[in-house]
């Protein structure tokens, strides 16, 4: 009966834990505010950018596919100066950057942290099983990926060699 009893606490504290991305309200690159909660009903792809990185030009398949699927699909870029200093810039700098060489048009959040003492507290979320309820993932470079459903809920883990217009990825999105 213990171990009913310990199993039946452990699932109701994921199912507590599991709660959607909807429910995260994050500072965009702009000084305003991204609510997840407004993207119910649309897919959403989270992915962790730096504009002197190696993947840098991923952000022209993001672009592409944000235009291919906005009806559908949201995506959220997240800068980070965490790996080899390659967000140094400032947000100005950032949008800057996005718009001239790539011209991004979907949203960013102000640059956070995605792993250590100063993890953001949606990525704490995205990248541990304990919180999102279906996996844990490790941060280990620019342009990691998360897709959600429409209900905010996790479908998958890219890591960053995993191009955003990849199968793997349109796939879902079909």
């Amino acid at each position: 009966m213990k171990i009913v009893a310990s199993l039946l606490l452990m699932m109701c504290t994921l199912f507590v834990n599991a709660q959607s991305i909807h429910s995260f309200k994050v500072k965009s690159i702009d000084g305003k505010q991204i609510d997840f909660a407004s993207f119910k009903g649309k897919k959403i792809l989270v992915v962790n950018t730096a504009s002197k990185c190696g993947y840098t030009p991923q952000y022209e398949g993001l672009e592409k596919v944000y235009e291919q699927y906005k009806d559908k699909l949201v995506i959220i870029g997240f800068p980070c100066n965490q790996f080899g200093g390659q967000e140094p810039g400032t947000n100005e700098e950032i949008v800057s950057f996005c718009k001239k060489n790539y011209g991004v048009t979907f949203p960013l959040a102000d640059k956070i942290d995605v792993k250590g003492e100063n993890t953001a507290a949606i990525y704490q979320w995205l990248t541990q099983k304990a919180k999102n309820g279906i996996l844990d993932a490790s941060i280990s470079w620019n342009f990691n990926k998360f897709l959600l459903d429409e209900n905010g809920k996790m479908i998958a883990y890219y890591p960053s060699n995993v191009k955003p217009d990849s199968d793997q990825i349109l796939s879902q999105l079909k």
